[in-house]
């Protein structure tokens, strides 16, 4: 139950407009039980007053069916408006501060975070299980309410008709609640597990979807028809299992609904056989049960909806109380603009604790301004340490230091907005070029944006697209090229200006003349920062200040490329097995 206590604090600025809104609801439940009110007095008052003229009935019919028609045009349709536009308005509310604090927190999780968890199944739970939640606003939170108040409302007036013929209609409410306790706490669980298989595929589907390529290239549309098949079974089991045991629910509550007008019917007959009872009174019970009893099947029918509601409410707040792996100390400090010294201290670093070290005890200073090269096979621990410089991960023991600070103890978006990167796959977001190339600066002006693209050799491609800077890029840049894609990413980063680089494989997929144009731009960007490339063709690092070989998650080599070459070391092997020339015969 922490769960809906958490979403009652999403609830609470709202309370007054809830209230408000249960109140103009009871109105608005509240005048249609006149309606056997007016059947009972039309019965016993006008059509059973035998000491009326035809004349006066028909008056008092009149007068009693004109007031009842003012009531029902004119009161409850603006009533009814208004009731319903407070409860969707305040739902949907909530469920736009739900989404957007989410969204704020899923930004903040860390990529070991992404690294265990499918994105469909994100989507599903921002999605599909925060608009679940909308039920318990409207339901839970007003319309049980409202059926509660109608109940008790049609009851006592009912008290006031016939006493023993009340205690009657009521007599199978226990019943009603023992089925509740007993259907409902199996029913949540249930509903859990079929959201949770409903996630499994959306999930699937996200991953395959955006794979396709490999699927068609591979021929492989049989195997995912089968993939597919048993997570899509798996939901049906699921759901069927829950429709099952909602079935058995339901019956069991129609039953006791359809049984308790029976015995009014019953006992109201008699007693009107045997005198004590009016025709009116009796009709007016009879459409009292209806009056009582719909919403108490609204009752059932929303305690299905509410565990099925509450079940999403459980995952929404799975998915909002993870922990962030890497989070802000309390007095963490904002870190200015920084000159780009960087130390890196005995750092070792595991991604999780069972797990064997991918770095071990690395040790690094790097000058301001300084170029460095981290070199090595794949596997040695090269991405992973320049994941560590912009806090993707915290270090398991040492340190970083960045100007001396750090990096702990600094704010990680201070220190991020400090550090520019090109990877080997930049995403691209499905809009404008020039949307894309923004993101370096989402305040820069149109005139900075072309400076930026030019820099990046990227400004010459893109004046040829049909629609220029505005040309939309397609899901994650599919319209663009592997080269296309890179000069925009660099160009973002120009356009960011940061006094720290980091190239991760940034020219590792591309073609010589792309490459080319891309180590012209990757150069002039590097000017006067402190940058760390990680590539695998040697040739595109030579001219690094330093260059670092990394094998086994340790140093074992440090130098400029005529320095290692000279030792004949690791970083020798590499560079003679990529065959670049014939060997360098260095004295």
């Amino acid at each position: 139950m922490n769960s809906i206590k958490q979403y009652l604090k999403f609830v609470k600025p709202y309370k007054w407009k809830i209230i408000w809104t249960i109140l103009i609801g009871v109105i608005k439940f509240g005048i249609p039980l006149l309606i056997p009110l007016i059947l009972k007095y039309v019965i016993d008052g006008i059509i059973g007053a035998e000491e009326m003229t035809q004349a006066e009935q028909t008056s008092q019919l009149l007068w009693i069916m004109g007031s009842a028609f003012v009531i029902f045009l004119l009161v409850r349709p603006p009533v009814e408006y208004i009731r319903q536009y407070l409860a969707q308005w305040v739902a949907n509310n909530i469920l736009y501060d739900i989404r957007d604090k989410l969204f704020d927190h899923i930004q903040k999780l860390s990529l070991k975070f992404y690294s265990r968890t499918k994105t469909g199944e994100i989507i599903s739970r921002v999605i599909h299980d925060v608009e679940q939640t909308k039920t318990f606003v409207v339901t839970g939170l007003m319309n049980i309410w409202l059926d509660l108040t109608t109940i008790l409302i049609a009851i006592a007036i009912m008290l006031t008709l016939d006493v023993p013929l009340t205690i009657v209609a009521i007599v199978l409410f226990p019943l009603y609640g023992l089925s509740v306790k007993y259907f409902y706490a199996k029913l949540r669980q249930l509903t859990r597990d079929r959201s949770q298989a409903l996630a499994e595929v959306q999930g699937h589907l996200h991953e395959r979807v955006q794979g396709i390529p490999v699927t068609r290239s591979f021929a492989l549309e049989d195997y995912e028809q089968k993939q597919f098949d048993d997570r899509n079974g798996n939901f049906l089991t699921k759901a069927l299992t829950h429709t099952d045991w909602n079935a058995k629910t339901f019956a069991v509550m129609n039953t006791i609904t359809d049984l308790a007008p029976l015995l009014v019917i019953g006992f109201g007959g008699y007693q009107v056989i045997n005198g004590p009872l009016s025709i009116g009174t009796m009709v007016a019970f009879v459409a009292y049960m209806e009056r009582v009893y719909s919403p108490l099947r609204r009752l059932i029918n929303s305690s299905t909806v509410l565990t099925q509601s509450v079940a999403s409410i459980d995952r929404v707040f799975e998915l909002m109380n993870e922990t962030y792996d890497v989070a802000d100390k309390a007095d963490a400090k904002a870190l200015d603009r920084v000159n780009g010294t960087i130390q890196i201290n005995n750092v070792s670093f595991r991604y999780e604790d069972e797990e064997a070290e991918v770095l071990k005890n690395v040790s690094l200073d790097v000058r301001k301004g300084e170029t460095i090269a981290l070199v090595g096979m794949s596997g040695g621990g090269k991405s992973t340490l320049i994941s560590l410089i912009p806090r993707f991960y915290d270090v398991t023991s040492g340190s970083i230091k960045v100007d001396g600070h750090d990096i702990r103890d600094v704010k990680a978006r201070s220190l991020r907005n400090n550090i520019g990167m090109v990877l080997q796959d930049n995403l691209l977001f499905s809009e404008s070029i020039a949307m894309n190339i923004r993101m370096g600066n989402p305040d820069a002006t149109d005139e900075e944006v072309i400076a930026a693209a030019k820099s990046a050799n990227a400004h010459e491609f893109i004046t040829e697209l049909a629609h220029g800077y505005d040309t939309l890029v397609g899901e994650r840049g599919v319209k663009l090229s592997g080269g296309q894609k890179q000069r925009i990413a660099i160009a973002r980063v120009f356009l960011k200006n940061p006094p720290i680089l980091i190239f991760d494989e940034a020219t590792s997929a591309l073609d010589l003349e792309s490459e080319h144009t891309i180590q012209e731009a990757m150069e002039k960007l590097a000017s006067n920062r402190t940058t760390f490339i990680v590539a695998h063709r040697l040739s595109t690092i030579t001219h690094a200040d330093r260059i670092v070989v990394i094998e086994n998650g340790q140093i074992q080599e440090i130098g400029t490329h005529e320095q290692l070459m000279n030792q004949r070391g690791s970083y020798y092997n590499l560079y003679e097995i990529q065959n670049l020339g014939q060997p360098e015969h260095i004295g």
